[in-house]
């Protein structure tokens, strides 16, 4: 007796997690798999289909139907921004990395520096006016050539002005990275808000991020302020929802 395309996408799946089919690797051909199991091809289209949406497999032109990887990295809650990290040279993609138990370089981070008007959201969280001049820095960063995730703070040009955090060379700005740097300015991060939420990627997004079809991104706001409660960086940040586990640990407020 024949079965389905789901009963065929529950064979398949369970091959995966038990690790027949590396990741990085691909499923066998799909007439293959169609003579292994007594189905036709549509058949299988549809069962790698399902794998597709759960994200478990991608297809990519010229290879074949691609095993994505099931480990994503950890993207620590408010210990990545633990002061003893960045005051210590460790910056917080960085931390990331560690906790996750992978390795990281300067290298994985490029950006591009810009002067910009602010636009309204920025303005709001920096508190300026809206069109005020503002740096922009935008960082993709990257693990093994793979794209996971961009950010892009802004700054008030006095605070930043003549620092690293202006220099569009490759990699963290200096150890401990831009907090630090606004530590040494007088202007020592102290208190953070993220907010996060999910959406479907832009066009450009999925291109700058190599995502898979179907797959969302996880929308990241940041605004940091001092413990006098000055406004010193807003950031906005596009994560692949596939390759991030966002981990919090806190003490319960009473």
């Amino acid at each position: 007796m024949s079965i389905g395309y789901r009963e065929l996408a529950g064979l398949l799946r369970q091959a995966i997690q038990r690790g027949d089919y590396p990741e990085g690797g691909t499923l066998p051909k799909q007439n293959e798999i169609a003579a292994a199991h007594g189905v036709n091809i549509n058949t299988v289209r549809q069962a790698v289909r399902v794998l597709e949406a759960e994200g478990l497999v991608t297809p990519v032109r010229r290879r074949g139907t691609v095993i994505r990887p099931q480990v994503p990295m950890k993207r620590l809650g408010i210990e990545r921004y633990a002061k003893s990290k960045w005051k210590s040279g460790l910056v917080a993609f960085a931390a990331d990395r560690e906790a996750t138990g992978r390795a990281w370089a300067p290298g994985d981070q490029t950006q591009t520096v810009r002067m910009t008007e602010a636009d309204s959201e920025v303005a709001e969280a920096l508190g300026i006016p809206a069109g005020a001049p503002v740096y922009e820095r935008a960082r993709l960063v990257k693990e093994s050539d793979s794209p996971t995730h961009t950010l892009t703070s802004y700054y008030r040009p006095e605070d930043v002005e003549g620092t690293a955090l202006v220099d569009p060379t490759p990699g963290p700005a200096g150890r401990g990275g831009g907090f630090a740097i606004l530590t040494d300015r007088g202007l020592e991060p102290d208190q953070i808000t993220e907010t996060v939420r999910a959406r479907m990627p832009t066009p450009d997004e999925v291109e700058l991020l190599q995502l898979p079809a179907g797959e969302p991104v996880m929308i990241l706001h940041r605004t940091t302020h001092t413990g006098e409660g000055r406004p010193v960086e807003f950031a906005r940040g596009v994560h692949a929802a596939s390759r991030f586990t966002w981990s919090y640990t806190f003490k319960i407020p009473d």
